[in-house]
């Protein structure tokens, strides 16, 4: 009996062999050889056409390099969330309509030519991609070191191989594989340490007028910037020269759900790096953004790293590494609307504000809509959708169920509740990128932990908005904890960065009893700042500072204009206890903005006073 059995058992493993293998679809079956340069798109849309045919797909790409040019690549109108508007996107990559796939690249290099979307995943579940590096010979950033300064200008060395260029009316034009654009900012890096210099960020490491330069030719890759920079940068240091648009997406996940990619390198990109929008359950584990080193650069991608814009579900983050990104690692939001008009008790006009998020199918009957008043930033109710009617790109009808509520007015605004995910980070590092570490605005549970940040500017910005860039969210349920906030963070200043973790909503009208964040607790964190402002928060309901240790950094000079460790403002039910400061922390004070003394619960034992 037990023969049998075993016979019986040999046979389904040998089956299930076989079911694996027929399942197996490799790229090389479909006439492409790694490392051969030539255009790989066509040889992928015959495989991903194959796994098509197959229950449980695998499609391999054997090791090695794969160029993909924008000749035959698929053409499609997405509308982007933070991406620049163009008629269509590249995508040479496709995976549309999959109800089960595996790209499995083996760690193959992915090199990119012109301006396109690496990976695109529309209307598809269960989706993996792993194992691959991501990136452009001719990028879409460039660098150069500075190698003289003088009063009048300066000089820099420009590779000028890989990233091409000429001078046009006296300025600085790159050129790519059917593209070319001017430099439009420069970000300035410390030539050892690899940080982005301190005191410079969006305010400019060349100062004011840079614009004002005429470049000249001293040989080819030398060129001279000719202007009295009001900042002069050091020699030796790096300026990371920023041009072209933010038109695609690295990887761009849309009306998706249960999607995986990981051990991917996205060395560089023509916009955000993996955009997720109107999708479900995302997992990110070993994703990095950062240099490629190999090819001596100092900068990685042209953007955001990991962007969520109206997603819901669980995602989440594990073991991702963040570095010299020109825009901030993680995005976490929704997307506010206006009221443009009441066309009954049910019906309004809405209208997406920010020109980079338009076009969406914003709402599904069934979906839940919280109304927001525009001036103190109140949620007055909640209704249930019943209809969504596009006008064009920007204006769109909207029915309920029942009658908006009566207060609601022109100017006020909508976010949809139903697309809001739960988030964990964990485990990742988050070094020197322009701008923020993290930005989250989600109603969803939130967790930051374990990680590392040496951000630029605040390493978690918690903000919310239906005035500026429309990006809805108000916290309900955030936990911070076990992280290490390195002194490299908030060395320069951008928008909202007001402290290392700043909770910053943008609300025209302040109503301190109505406080548009809550439960925001931050725990067991390891903070060593060299200048004054920790934390910051603004209209927030329950927020805890307990049990960090506070260790002073001397590598920076102090420069912030908040000279208080703790400020809060308009806010109610805050804690602070158990912390550890050592004794020359900056400022060891709390200050209070149209915050009641009595909202505040203070542990005097830690040496920490309220400021008058």
């Amino acid at each position: 009996m037990n023969k049998i059995r075993f016979i019986f058992l040999l046979i389904g493993i040998m089956a299930m062999n076989h079911s694996i293998a027929q399942d197996t679809v490799r790229v090389s079956d479909f006439g492409y050889r790694a490392g051969s340069h030539e255009n790989a798109v066509l040889s992928v849309q015959k495989a991903l056409a194959a796994c098509k045919s197959k229950k449980n797909p695998v499609l391999i790409f054997p090791k090695g390099r794969y160029d993909f040019l924008s000749e035959y690549c698929d053409k499609k109108l997405y509308y982007e969330s933070n991406t620049d508007m163009i008629p269509l996107r590249r995508c040479p990559i496709l995976i549309k309509d999959f109800k089960n796939l595996v790209v499995d690249c083996q760690g193959s290099d992915f090199i990119f030519h012109g301006r396109m979307q690496p990976f695109t995943i529309d209307h598809s579940q269960n989706i993996t991609i792993r194992n691959v590096n991501i990136d452009w010979d001719v990028p879409m950033t460039a660098q150069a070191k500075v190698v003289a300064v003088t009063n009048d200008y300066i000089e820099i060395e420009v590779n000028a191989y890989e990233s091409p260029y000429q001078i046009e009316n006296g300025k600085l034009v790159f050129i790519g594989e059917g593209w070319k654009s001017p430099v439009w900012d420069f970000m300035e890096f410390d030539g050892k340490t690899k940080l982005i210099a301190s005191q410079t960020g969006d305010d400019g490491c060349l100062g004011e007028g840079f614009n004002n330069y005429t470049a000249t030719e001293i040989r080819r890759g030398m060129l001279r910037l000719n202007y009295p920079f009001k900042r002069k940068p050091a020699v030796g240091n790096y300026l990371v020269l920023r041009h072209s648009a933010r038109d695609h997406a690295g990887t761009f996940i849309v009306n998706s759900r249960d999607v995986l990619i990981e051990n991917m390198n996205m060395f560089q990109n023509a916009g955000l790096g993996i955009l997720s929008q109107y999708s479900e359950n995302l997992s990110f584990k070993e994703v990095h953004c950062v240099p490629n080193v190999a090819k001596g650069r100092v900068f990685s991608g042209h953007d955001d790293g990991l962007h969520f814009s109206n997603c819901k579900g669980q995602i989440t983050v594990d073991h991702c590494r963040f570095l010299a990104l020109m825009d901030d690692p993680i995005n976490v939001h929704g997307t506010s609307v206006q009221v443009m008009e009441k066309l009954s008790n049910q019906k309004l006009l809405c209208r997406f504000k920010h020109d980079q998020s338009i076009g969406f199918v914003w709402a599904n009957p069934g979906d839940v809509v919280g109304f927001i008043e525009n001036e103190a930033m109140n949620t007055i109710g909640v209704g249930e959708v019943s209809s969504f009617v596009a006008r064009d790109d920007r204006d769109f009808e909207i029915s309920f169920k029942d009658s908006v509520p009566q207060g609601l007015e022109v100017g006020d605004a909508l976010e949809n509740l139903t697309w809001t995910p739960d988030v964990l980070i964990k485990n990742s590092f988050f070094g020197s990128n322009r701008a923020r570490g993290i930005l989250v605005s989600t109603p969803g549970k939130v967790i930051i932990e374990n990680n590392i940040f040496e951000s630029s500017g605040s390493a978690i910005l918690i903000p919310g908005d239906a005035n500026g860039w429309f990006e809805s969210g108000a916290v309900k349920d955030v936990l911070i904890r076990n992280n290490v906030f390195n002194d490299p963070c908030l060395t320069s200043m951008y928008q909202f960065c007001e402290g290392i973790i700043s909770i910053y909503p943008e609300i025209p009208k302040l109503d301190p009893n109505k406080p548009f964040h809550k439960n925001i607790r931050i725990e067991n964190n390891v903070f060593h700042p060299f200048d004054y402002p920790v934390l910051y928060a603004k209209s927030t309901d329950g927020l805890v500072f307990d049990n960090n240790i506070i260790q002073r950094s001397y590598r920076f000079k102090p420069f912030h204009h908040r000279k208080c460790m703790i400020t809060l403002e308009a806010c109610k039910k805050i804690e602070i206890a158990g912390n550890k400061l050592e004794a020359d922390v900056l400022g060891k004070n709390i200050q209070l903005l149209s915050t009641k003394r009595s909202e505040l619960k203070l542990d005097r034992k830690q040496g920490i006073t309220i400021s008058k």
